[in-house]
């Protein structure tokens, strides 16, 4: 490798083209952590210009160091523009092409035709000797960010909308430079504007380390930026992938366009809340795609590595593994508007979102993604299988933290079985499972817990008990109905006989401790709750069962204004509402959960 020390004028003032190998991620560079603290660099050292052009002796400024950048030198013909690669330092470079651009921009506005000639010559070469468009801009991102790259870098600030990050930093950038150039009247904005173009083209330094022949571009790139750096799993996954594709002798650009372009944008990147920590989109669908691949278990910490080590093996074809991540990406990508009450859509709902076991993502994802071939019957019956699993294992109070190893334990029997065995295949799977972290309860199992534990509670945590209720209205409405299904997720869980029943609900209730205590748990259990209405729920909350001519009734309340089955049937010749009645209840709806709504084979 050769090092050498230059200024943006030096860099840039050549006839070159910095083309961003395909194999590097997107510009991600945001105001807080670059666009801002960069700006307050580089106006810092043209105000001390400004301040030194006052003075007599004209001391001199030091300039401000950029950071450094890796390039590859291209064999190219003689004559024609230089072409080098950037192997490492590719954010640094677009952005400080952004900002010698968004200065060109106000420069021109301002008069300083001198100081715009001078900064359009270090972002494009002279047009007379270009031969294809591509070769006009000094540097040329990859294909993500080519379109707002090239608005932004043209002569019409009105094109740098929309929410690029390209498109964003340009604007911000530019309306830093107004800003400041205005700062002491339009008098002053010439002095300033040539200040700070003197600034970025010979105060601005950047250690330049050009490789050598025989230099491994990609393995370099790879460890530079392997360990202790915010590129993602992604950003090394796709490295190797075209590393990969380079040995193959595929075309990178190619590749680039027809596949791995499905997976890259501002969706793949955006953060996802996992357990305490914040990961990026397309981090957590390589996780799910490897572990579901695989039937392995892969550490978010082993997701380049596992990718690297069993996918991207020497018999392996590059293509094929990018058209199957491809499809497999967007049969991810549709998970979150799946029909809403398709046994998908439920299972995401109820199992996904509201249980919150991401665990069995690599599942659905085998389940649905047309590679499997897995007939609709056969995947809606693994699906319900597994919820019914997890459910009954929730209701049960027993651990579901096996449910990793079980998921692809399942992925890899699944595997071996014909397609449209799959549902059968499933339940006979969950059914032989033994150990305690494993079993899938029985009916009595479920009924008998559902009797007895403070199911409003921490036991069973609020949103899922809600899910549950939503359950047993789905299973009481007929699709003869005018609405088939419940409301999900609006309606709030409401304590028949209230929490706080000393008021209104006292009435025979014997006056000793053992009393009040075995009223305060019953009116916790299944058969005391029900669903309503945000609006209904606090106006009925502490109201006896039946109201008088002052003051409308629990039951009067219910019935006036709640359209739900689940209602109706706890209103049918239900005079007054007692423990004896909870625990009545309480059975009856245990018994439609085990063997109407979550069943398991006998």
């Amino acid at each position: 490798m050769q090092a050498n020390t230059l200024t943006p004028q030096k860099l840039f003032e050549p006839q070159v083209r910095y083309v961003i190998p395909v194999f590097q991620r997107p510009y991600v560079w945001e105001i807080e952590k670059q666009w801002e603290p960069l700006w307050a660099d580089v106006r810092a050292v043209a105000e001390e210009l400004l301040e030194a052009q006052d003075l007599a002796h004209h001391p001199e400024v030091p300039a401000h160091f950029l950071g450094a950048v890796v390039l590859d030198q291209q064999p190219n013909p003689a004559g024609y523009i230089q072409v080098r690669h950037v192997i490492d330092g590719q954010q640094r470079l677009i952005t400080l092409q952004l900002l010698l651009n968004a200065v060109r921009q106000v420069a021109e506005k301002y008069g300083r035709s001198r100081d715009a000639a001078l900064l359009k010559a270090l972002v494009r070469n002279p047009e007379h000797i270009i031969e294809e468009d591509d070769e006009l801009l000094k540097v040329w991102p990859i294909l993500a960010d080519r379109a707002p790259f090239q608005d932004a870098m043209d002569d019409d600030p009105a094109n740098d909308s929309g929410e690029h990050r390209v498109s964003q930093a340009i604007v911000f950038l530019r309306e830093r430079i107004r800003s400041w150039a205005l700062e002491s009247g339009e008098d002053e904005a010439s002095d300033r504007l040539r200040s700070l173009t003197t600034t970025l083209a010979r105060h601005l330094k950047l250690v330049v380390i050009d490789l050598e022949p025989g230099d491994n571009a990609q393995a370099i790139f790879e460890a530079l930026n392997d360990r202790g750096s915010p590129l993602l799993a992604a950003d090394l996954v796709k490295n190797a992938v075209f590393q990969a594709a380079e040995r193959q002798h595929l075309d990178t650009e190619q590749l680039d366009r027809d596949y791995w372009e499905a997976v890259s944008g501002d969706f793949w990147r955006k953060e996802l809340r996992q357990g305490r920590l914040n990961r990026p989109r397309i981090d957590v669908f390589l996780n799910y795609w490897l572990t579901m691949r695989r039937a392995h278990l892969v550490p978010s910490d082993r997701i380049f590595t596992d990718f690297r080590d069993h996918v991207l093996t020497p018999a392996e074809d590059v293509r094929t593994v990018l058209a199957e991540l491809k499809s497999d990406a967007q049969c991810y990508r549709q998970l979150d508007s799946l029909a809403p009450y398709s046994t998908p859509g439920t299972f995401h709902y109820r199992v996904i979102e509201v249980m919150d076991i991401a665990a069995t993502m690599p599942l659905l994802l085998w389940l649905l993604r047309p590679a499997s071939s897995v007939p609709p019957a056969a995947r809606d019956q693994a699906l319900k299988a597994v919820e019914s699993w997890l459910v009954r294992r929730m209701l049960c109070r027993t651990t579901l933290a096996d449910t990793n190893s079980v998921v692809v334990e399942l992925i890899k029997h699944l595997g071996l079985q014909e397609p449209h065995e799959i549902g059968t295949a499933t339940e006979r799977f969950l059914a032989e499972q033994t150990g305690d972290s494993r079993r899938w309860p029985l009916d009595v199992e479920v009924i008998d817990s559902l009797r007895k534990i403070r199911f409003y509670s921490v036991m069973i945590p609020r949103r899922r008990g809600r899910m549950v209720l939503e359950a047993l209205e789905d299973s009481y409405r007929s699709p003869k109905s005018e609405d088939a299904h419940c409301p999900r997720g609006s309606l709030t869980i409401e304590h028949i006989m209230p929490v706080s029943w000393e008021k209104n609900w006292s009435t025979g209730l014997a006056d000793d401790a053992d009393s009040r205590l075995r009223r305060d748990h019953r009116v916790q259990r299944l058969g005391n709750l029900t669903l309503l209405t945000s609006r209904l729920n606090p106006v009925l909350s502490n109201s006896g069962w039946s109201g008088n001519e002052h003051h409308q009734g629990k039951r009067e309340g219910i019935a006036e204004h709640s359209v739900l089955m689940l209602n109706k049937h706890l209103l049918a010749d239900q005079a007054r509402w007692t423990e004896e009645d909870i625990e009545e209840r309480s059975h009856l709806l245990a018994s439609q959960i085990a063997e109407k709504i979550w069943t398991r084979p006998a």
